[in-house]
């Protein structure tokens, strides 16, 4: 298959260097040298040589905020029978792009950053396939992704983005608050180690990426959870009350 990503960072870096494996790849990325960098692909020095390459698939790999601004930089040099394919972590107005082309999509979620996970160990690691995708499309993907162990998963572009709100800005806004209470003179014990290596690799992500994760139309129902569970906390502490906080453990050790 003709595969043709846009976005050379580390997400479509990735793709591109599985994907050769088995597939001709042409990369394009705004920044020449990063997609001249990656072995054994095309790269492209302007989006009109997708006209020539007639690609298959496009996978859009950009930076979130401009997902829809470089696909639309892109129709116009497709074949007709081209799908496309978007990364996003929060799918938000992705589906409304999509109903609006005249275009085969599939959408899909890798769970996993290759700055933060551990790509050599990849049966850890999960990916979400949205259903509304195109059956082939679909199919597609979940034999790239079974080849490689990842965990594989099906939800609807609506149930993703209230997943992403839970699993992704509960976590997000708790390494923030750490980080953002951190004092460097802190002598550190092997908990809060751990935890601050989890700050640093959350901090290590795009901005944009950051911002758009807790901006999920969801995530503020979760933030507003949290700090629900921060207030009756601080009530335990300060009536110093050993049963209810036994109690408060238990129901935390029985949540995870």
């Amino acid at each position: 298959m003709r595969i043709a990503i846009q976005g050379a960072g580390n997400m479509g870096t990735w793709f591109a260097l599985h994907l050769k494996e088995a597939h001709t790849v042409g990369v394009f990325d705004l920044r020449k040298d990063r997609s001249e960098k990656i072995p054994a692909v095309i790269p492209f020095s302007d989006i009109a040589e997708l006209q020539d390459f007639a690609p298959e698939l496009l996978l859009n790999a950009v930076n979130i905020q401009h997902t829809v601004e470089a696909f639309q930089s892109a129709l116009p040099f497709l074949p007709d029978s081209c799908v496309l394919c978007d990364v996003m972590s929060v799918k938000g107005k992705i589906p409304e792009f999509y109903r609006n082309v005249p275009y085969a999509f599939v959408s899909i979620h890798p769970m996993f950053g290759p700055t933060f996970a551990n790509v050599d160990r990849l049966e850890d690691e999960n990916v979400i396939i949205i259903r509304e995708s195109y059956r082939e499309g679909r199919e597609f993907f979940w034999d790239f992704f079974s080849g490689l162990g990842v965990n594989i998963f099906e939800y609807s572009f609506d149930q993703h983005d209230e997943l992403i709100a839970y699993s992704l800005t509960l976590p997000f806004a708790s390494s923030l608050v750490f980080a953002a209470n951190m004092d460097a003179t802190t002598v550190p014990g092997t908990t809060f180690k751990k935890h601050h290596e989890i700050a640093r690799g959350l901090l290590s992500e795009d901005d944009t990426l950051l911002a758009e994760i807790l901006f999920n139309p969801h995530s503020l129902p979760q933030l507003e959870q949290v700090t629900h569970k921060l207030e009756f906390l601080k009530h335990v502490i300060r009536q110093k009350d050993l049963e209810e906080a036994k109690r408060f453990f238990a129901r935390l050790r029985e949540n995870i």
